[in-house]
């Protein structure tokens, strides 16, 4: 008999990398996104808009006789566009439902409700559509709903506020909105969205720069962008990823490389056109950044011009590149073109 015995493994390195500790405050802040998409509807779709403000429901008849509600631009079986809407009924029959325990604020009712796809009379499809009951209790597959209509109609599919238990649907109430006159309608949708923004540790360090009047940078340490400052900082190469090694504080002054006159009007434009929007190299930085060329005539903004920050007063500033109003001319002469050719 013999014996023997084995030496312990060595314990493995650990998979989980150490990282260190933020030099600077990370800095966050609620960032809501918010815009209003507007569109025509159609033809075919228009009516369907146009009868929910009249206080009426339509589909569209497809060449098999089936009847689509919403009605639907192209036959389903044939493909060709929509000819033939027709009426349907207010009231329907619930095909499948589910509960809606905790109403979000822009759903159309503000306590429990049921989510329910209804096939209304003489359609052969179901519209989606929100059942007004007291709990999952009240409402089941099968169950006989009417439309409740709202007061206020302007096109929209809460034109029907809810619908409701029961066969009896009581006629809608007189439109209290005034509605554009025409076949098409244009409907407005507001989209938002609303997060929590963490910024990285460099966005923070430059945005506490600019929260003191200063403009800071960052300086790549090796690789392509071996000594490149970019502003604002980044904290590696967007070449090749060679990390950032130094923070550099940044002039207010620099030139104008490339812009763009600015003569159409828009929804919330806060400056009268004709006005620049500029790309501006910061004196000292690699890389240019966009911002307004103010304080002088749109047509006198050239390649090259030499130009200075213009800052809010101290007392309305942010973490923001916003504490710069606008950059405006120096009066210095004109840079050399071979000094920025690469930075356009």
């Amino acid at each position: 008999m013999s014996t023997s015995t084995t030496a312990p493994r060595p314990a493995a390195a650990s998979p989980v990398a150490a990282v260190p500790d933020p030099e600077s405050t990370i800095l966050s802040a609620p960032l809501k996104n918010s815009f209003d998409y507007t569109r025509s509807l159609g033809p075919v779709l228009s009516q369907f808009a146009l009868a929910l403000r009249d206080g009426r429901i339509v589909g569209s008849k497809s060449s098999d006789g089936t009847v689509s509600v919403p009605p639907v631009e192209f036959d389903p079986t044939g493909g060709a566009p929509t000819t033939e809407i027709v009426d349907v009924a207010s009231t329907g029959t619930v095909v499948t439902w589910s509960w809606q325990p905790t109403p979000a604020a822009p759903q159309p009712l503000d306590k429990p409700f049921a989510w329910a796809l209804i096939k209304l009379d003489g359609a052969d499809t179901a519209l989606l559509h929100a059942v007004a009951v007291d709990s999952p209790a009240d409402i089941s597959t099968g169950m006989r709903v009417h439309a409740v209509w709202s007061a206020t109609r302007s096109g929209r599919i809460d034109d029907i506020a809810y619908f409701a238990p029961g066969e009896t649907a009581a006629a809608a109430p007189e439109n209290q909105t005034e509605n554009p006159d025409g076949d098409l309608v244009v409907i407005t949708t507001p989209i938002t969205t609303e997060i929590s923004h963490c910024a990285t540790e460099e966005e923070s360090w430059y945005l506490e720069g600019l929260m003191q009047g200063k403009l800071v940078g960052s300086r790549v340490g090796s690789g392509v962008d071996a000594g490149r400052v970019y502003f604002p900082p980044r904290k590696v190469s967007p070449s090749d990823g060679s990390p950032s090694v130094e923070r550099v504080e940044l002039p207010d002054t620099g030139i104008v490389t490339t812009f763009c006159i600015v003569n159409v009007p828009f929804q919330g434009q806060r400056i009268k056109p004709p006005y620049v929007a500029a790309y501006v190299l910061l004196d000292g930085a690699d890389i240019t950044f966009l911002h307004l060329i103010l304080d002088c005539a749109a047509e006198d903004v050239r390649m090259g011009m030499r130009v200075k920050a213009v800052w809010l007063p101290q007392d309305e500033w942010e973490h923001s590149i916003g504490n710069i109003s606008h950059f405006a001319p120096t009066g210095e002469p004109d840079a050399d073109y071979e000094s920025y050719r690469d930075h356009l």
